[in-house]
């Protein structure tokens, strides 16, 4: 048969099996690679290219060196300083922690190239992508962030920046962790030459947007701030986040710069602090809080995310707590005072009752009839809503309603439970709370009090009047509240309601026995009511569940806080991960 020829010859008497086995060896290794021979190296343009790569390190190297050494000549790099800003890498290098950086995209750019050989060439001109972005830590936690650069086009398109943000974005979701975004210029948005770069006009997209409200609705936490100005594309994507902050001597913000304002509304002269600077958007709710500069920015957004989850299938972070949990405060006895028009500084109550230094504030400068922010219970993270006596008699307007809605929204999604002060006349009256759609306003945040999941406790610290005051208490089943001894409660506030009450009375004797007698019913009236809405008298029918003593209410808010953590919000994150409750945001 064929290659019987070579099969191996049986072992001969002369042949050790050592031999045998050699002789075999042999032959396997010859027919694998036959009369094989070492290959000579061609010459050509390959053969002077180091093996080990390190032309193409060096291009690397020699391009991030470019964009991490600020040109002093440049006009984009003197405006900036010019204007007391930061260079976008020095607001990296002050705002994450030392030495977690971690550029991506750290080539992307303009370059232009010089030609030494066939192949080889080495990079002579490079204009960077205008955003720095990568990932990095906030005290230690790690983050994605993006940071325009406005000395470069002014933060205006280019090739490869939208490609960048869109990919920092879908990061955050796939990894879920937050994203902090440095705004100065659009961020990306359009710009009239760039119509000549490509030779032709485009419909504008907005693909960056699709995965921002995933981030928001899942839990994300999105931070931003305006570090300059903010304009178009740029504007949207700060005011879009769930927490955001303007730098109060180089921070403006809006839709269109003075130029294009000019022409489309004939308002001329307008500088950027007049058309969107702090004066306007900080107390209008556009952007949620005022920082003196760049670095206490930094810290406000270091701050609020110590209170946040990386998402929200995970719990808020705890810290260890040095303040005793049944500190009792006798001060709050006395703070809320008992002649009834009398007002008291709400604030005082907050940061009396929670972990002392741990009340963040957000919005103090819009929206003044409430107060909403972030404090701690030992150390467990938690929401807060309180109204404000000291503005309008805390009656709840417009903007006062679009900043609690906003504020419970923003606990839902971030699994913090809820402790709310209440001191509620109803909502304002008059012509201009019409004018401003109050109770449109009203009505979004009762849907909103219903149809988010958070645990929410309330301490009923005096009035609760109207519907407001129905909205605030009642939106639990079971109601997990106490009161206060200075606890006021009822369909209407006395001062109203007798006169619509009595109405005809009242009338009746003023026409019959004079104004004087009039003044005389009104106050035996006015006595009787009071009388008979004694809070105990309320707790006797158990309208009340508990009137507590001011003093105890931080161990009372600790004793819910902490059994909140322990037992229920574990179940409602393993809901959260199961899709049984989905938050809205956005």
């Amino acid at each position: 048969m064929a290659g019987d020829d070579a099969s191996p010859p049986a072992p001969t008497d002369a042949q050790t099996p050592s031999e045998t086995a050699k002789g075999r060896l042999a032959q396997v290794s010859d027919h694998i690679a036959p009369n094989a021979q070492k290959k000579r190296r061609r010459s050509g343009a390959d053969s002077d290219l180091p093996a080990d790569y390190s032309d193409i390190l060096g291009q690397l190297s020699a391009l991030r060196k470019l964009a991490a050494t600020p040109d002093p000549n440049n006009r984009g790099y003197v405006r900036q300083k010019q204007a007391g800003k930061l260079w976008v890498r020095e607001r990296v290098e002050q705002l994450l922690d030392p030495g977690s950086f971690q550029e991506v995209g750290s080539v992307s750019g303009t370059v232009k190239w010089k030609q030494l050989g066939p192949v080889k060439e080495e990079p002579v001109e490079y204009v960077p992508s205008n955003n720095v972005q990568g990932f990095g830590r906030l005290r230690g936690r790690k983050i994605v962030f993006t940071a325009d650069d406005f000395s470069i086009r002014a933060g205006h398109a280019d090739g490869a920046l939208m490609d960048k943000t869109i990919y920092m974005e879908k990061l955050s979701i796939a990894l879920q962790i937050p994203i902090i975004k440095l705004v100065d210029g659009s961020s990306g948005g359009g710009s009239v030459t760039t119509i000549r770069t490509t030779g032709f006009s485009y419909v504008p997209p907005l693909p960056s947007f699709t995965q921002v409200v995933q981030q928001l609705n899942m839990g994300i936490p999105n931070l931003g701030a305006v570090l300059g100005p903010a304009i178009g594309l740029g504007a949207a994507r700060v005011v879009a986040c769930h927490f955001s902050v303007m730098a109060a001597d180089i921070g403006s913000l809006f839709n269109a710069g003075p130029n294009v304002v000019k022409n489309a509304t004939f308002e001329e002269g307008l500088s950027f602090t007049d058309l969107g600077g702090p004066a306007m958007h900080c107390t209008n709710g556009t952007i949620d809080n005022l920082a003196p500069d760049e670095a206490a920015c930094f810290e406000q957004m270091r701050t609020v995310l110590s209170y946040l989850p990386d998402s929200g299938t995970k719990l808020p972070p705890t810290i260890e707590c040095s303040d005793a949990i049944d500190r009792m405060s006798d001060s709050l006895r006395s703070i809320v005072p008992r002649a009834r028009n009398r007002m008291y500084d709400p604030r005082r109550i907050i940061t009396e009752v929670v972990d002392q230094g741990s009340f963040f504030e957000i919005g103090a400068l819009w929206g003044t009839t409430a107060i909403v922010g972030l404090a701690r219970f030992d150390g467990r993270p938690v929401g807060i809503v309180s109204l404000n006596c000291e503005v309008n008699a805390g009656a709840l307007d417009a903007l006062g309603s679009q900043k609690i809605t906003r504020m419970l929204r923003f606990l839902d999604v971030f699994n913090l439970p809820l402790v709310q002060f209440v001191d509620v006349p109803g909502y304002a009256i008059g012509t201009v709370a019409e004018r401003t759609a109050t109770m449109r306003h009203g009505v979004t945040l009762a849907t909103t009090y219903y149809s988010t999941t958070m645990p929410i406790f309330s301490v009923i610290v005096r009035r609760v009047y109207g519907v407001a005051g129905g909205i605030m208490l009642d939106c639990r089943d079971p109601r997990m509240r106490v009161a206060w001894p200075s606890g006021m409660w009822g369909s209407l506030p006395l001062e109203g309601g007798i006169e619509v009450g009595h109405s005809f009375e009242l009338k009746e004797i003023e026409k019959e026995e004079g104004k004087g007698k009039r003044d005389e019913r009104y106050k035996e009236l006015e006595d009787e009511y009071r009388r008979l809405m004694n809070p105990v008298r309320t707790a006797n029918h158990f309208g009340v569940e508990e009137i507590i003593d001011p003093a105890y209410t931080r161990r009372v808010c600790c004793e819910w806080v902490s059994h909140v953590y322990e037992s229920l919000l574990p179940q409602r994150v393993m809901e959260r991960v199961a899709g049984k409750i989905r938050p809205v945001f956005a």
